[in-house]
Order: C-alpha cells, then sequence, then structure tokens
C-alpha cells in the first residue's frame, strides 16, 4: 500500500499537466477561450485538499522549473521592447508610469479602507501595479495578434513589471527592516538585490549575442540558445538569491538591441515553451487554497474594479499625444488586467528571503484565482475588439 502511494504521488503533477493540457485543448476547441484559462481552473481544483490529487508540498523543483517558463516568458517580452520607439514616442512610458501609480494609490487606499494594515495595503498595491506578462505573452502568440493595441500592450506589461518588483521588493525590504531592525539585511533584499539582477541579466544580454555571432547562422540557431541561456540565469539567480524574473526580462531586453535574430516561427520557444507555460498555470493555480480565496474575496472585488479603472483612465488619458484613438487607448488599458502568475512567484520568492505573510495577503488568492480564469478573456476579446488576431485579420 505504502508503495502505491508513493507512487502516485510521483504520478501526481505529470498527471495534473497532462490532463490540464488535454482540456485546455478541447475547451478551447469548444468554446473558442484561451487556453491558459483551462490550465488554471484544473490547477486549483486538483490542488485542493479535498480532491487530493496534487500534494501539498513545499515549494522546491516544481518552483524552479515555473522561474524557468517564467522566465522564458519575461525574456520573450523584453526581446520585443524597442527602447527607440519608446524614445520617438515618449507618451507611452509616462501613459505607463502614470497607471501604475495611479493604480498603487487606488489599491492602497480602497485596502485601507477594508481595515487592513497600512503594510498590507502597500503590498497590496505594490503587486497590483504589475501585469501578468504570462498571460499577455501567451494569448498574443495563441491568437498571432499584431498591431498597435498589442505592441503597447506588450511595452506597457514590461514596464508595469519593472516596476512592481521595485515597489515590491522595497517595501519587503521595509518590512524584514521593522521584523529583524537588520538594515543590512533589509538593504540587501532590495536595492542591492534589484541592481545585481538587472547586472546578472545585461552580461547575459551581452555574452549570449557575442557567442552566437562567432558560431554563425544565429536564425537557426538563437531559439535553443536563448532558452539554455535562460535556464541558466534562473539557476544563478536562485544560487545568489536575485530575481529570476528582473534578470530573465533585462536579458531579453539587451540581447534584442544587440541584434540578434530571434526566429519569429519559434513564438513562445516553441515545444519546450508550449508543455513549460502548461506547468507553470497548473504550478500557479495550485498553490491557492479556497479558503484563503472566499475569505479575500469582498476586498479582491473591489481591487479589481479599482486596478481596472485606474490602469484603464491612466492609458486612455494618453491616448491622442501617444498617437492613437481613444478606443484603443481603453482598449489598451482593459487588457493590462491579468496579474495572476506573476503575483504568486514575486511572493514565493519573498518566502524564500524568508519573509512569510501568512493570511494577511488573502484578496490575492481570490484576485489571483478571479484572473486566473477572467484575465485571458478579456486580453482575447479586447484584441478581436481592435481587429488584431490573426483569425480577423484574413477575413
Amino acid at each position: 500500500m505504502h508503495s502505491l502511494l508513493a507512487i502516485a504521488a510521483d504520478l501526481s503533477w505529470p498527471f495534473a499537466i497532462t490532463l490540464a493540457w488535454v482540456i485546455g485543448e478541447f475547451g478551447h476547441r469548444w468554446t473558442g477561450l484561451p487556453r491558459i484559462s483551462f490550465y488554471g481552473v484544473i490547477g486549483f481544483i486538483l490542488a485542493q485538499v479535498q480532491v487530493g490529487i496534487l500534494p501539498q508540498m513545499e515549494a522546491g523543483p516544481m518552483l524552479v522549473l515555473a522561474d524557468v517558463a517564467f522566465g522564458l516568458i519575461l525574456f520573450e517580452v523584453g526581446y520585443r521592447i524597442n527602447l527607440r520607439w519608446l524614445k520617438n514616442n515618449p507618451w507611452i512610458a509616462v501613459a505607463g508610469l502614470v497607471e501604475a501609480l495611479g493604480t498603487f494609490a487606488i489599491v492602497y487606499f480602497i485596502a485601507l479602507e477594508f481595515d487592513t494594515s497600512r503594510m498590507t495595503a502597500l503590498l497590496l498595491a505594490s503587486l497590483s501595479m504589475s501585469t501578468s506578462p504570462a498571460t499577455i505573452m501567451r494569448v498574443i502568440n495563441e491568437e498571432r495578434s499584431s498591431g498597435q493595441v498589442t505592441e503597447r500592450l506588450v511595452h506597457l506589461t514590461a514596464l508595469n513589471c519593472v516596476l512592481a518588483v521595485f515597489m515590491f521588493n522595497i517595501i519587503v525590504g521595509f518590512w524584514m527592516f521593522y521584523s529583524s531592525t537588520d538594515l543590512i539585511e533589509a538593504t540587501s533584499s532590495s536595492a542591492a538585490v534589484l541592481a545585481a539582477s538587472v547586472g546578472a541579466g545585461i552580461v547575459f544580454g551581452i555574452v549570449v549575442p557575442a557567442m552566437l555571432r562567432r558560431l554563425g547562422n544565429m536564425a537557426q540557431d538563437a531559439t535553443v540558445a536563448f532558452a539554455l541561456s535562460v535556464m541558466l540565469l534562473v539557476a544563478l539567480t536562485y544560487t545568489t538569491s536575485l530575481s529570476p524574473l528582473l534578470a530573465t526580462l533585462t536579458f531579453g531586453l539587451v540581447a534584442r538591441h544587440r541584434r540578434v535574430a530571434f526566429s519569429q516561427a519559434q513564438r513562445n520557444f516553441g515545444a519546450l515553451g508550449e508543455l513549460l507555460t502548461v506547468l507553470l498555470f497548473v504550478y500557479a493555480a495550485s498553490t491557492l487554497e479556497w479558503s484563503s480565496v472566499k475569505a479575500g474575496a469582498a476586498l479582491a472585488g473591489a481591487l479589481i474594479a479599482g486596478r481596472l479603472l485606474a490602469k484603464t483612465v491612466g492609458v486612455a488619458a494618453f491616448s491622442h499625444v501617444s498617437g492613437i484613438s481613444w478606443r484603443k487607448g481603453i482598449l489598451t488599458g482593459v487588457a493590462l488586467t491579468p496579474v495572476s502568475v506573476f503575483i504568486i512567484l514575486l511572493l514565493e520568492h519573498a518566502r524564500q528571503l524568508g519573509v512569510n505573510f501568512g493570511d494577511e495577503l488573502n484578496a490575492l488568492a481570490a484576485i489571483t484565482l478571479m484572473l486566473e480564469v477572467i484575465g485571458p478573456v478579456l486580453v482575447q476579446r479586447v484584441l478581436m475588439l481592435a481587429k488584431e488576431t490573426h483569425e480577423i485579420k484574413e477575413r
């Protein structure tokens, strides 16, 4: 009996990932909804104690694999960032900064109205600034979309992630300082970690393209080389307690501007990216508990509404000066709604540093579950309304 239980435990994750993929494929075919919405639902259901398919386990190998999957996505986001475009049209960056800071302020005051502590409100506000690049890139690649809304969405997502990581690490640093009164420890967990993470990404972004130039035939070899480099970078950030999220995003950004051709046929890193994406969304949803979701549902609903308002108004306000219509500005702001996977990985890394938030962030569990399902659908519908998806363009 013991051996059977051990075998069942070993097979639980492969079974969950396979089941999520199968249901995602059939669900997408029958409903037309994004596959990742189904991945999240399956991961959440299988992880609940009542179901008992996925074991309750500490973050370990699955977190590393999730970080690799997320690192590949962040690399692709960074690779698509065009700094020259932002330089020629700075209003896009201004819109991103305004909507992110507006989101921080609105979420902070809403959280205080629900009688949360000031520190918890700050953490909620910093995490709410972000937009999930995993959701954005997956839906964009799945729909093969391109156009003004798509490109602005990618650029604003990257900016939101950088700002959220920065604010979150600073606030966690203060949290650790108040908990331990160790200023050195607090500092090393914030500004120094951010700078070192960016530095690691810059080094990889310079060295890997240089190596590919020496090898030649870059368009053919770039996909595998970049995938292996992202894995190595994630492993390096683990051993040095840096941020794999910020490092891989920087890597992609620098690699693009080293003029290396990344094959468009390998969006999402091909079959490897597809597999790791399923794992990423199943893992992210599996970390949520129904009790936390239920406890934070009321605050989560208010935060989602406030966040949606801030991002939509912040982007739409700069629509005309940045060169698009009000309609496309509003659509871009609405598409910034997804946030789920990014939050989970940031919190998991904070726990690795010894910062455990307990039940203080229950609202985030509810936000994550809601947007795990709704977020991809919103992005898909926005891209369709903007007439930037492949199927609509072909009509």
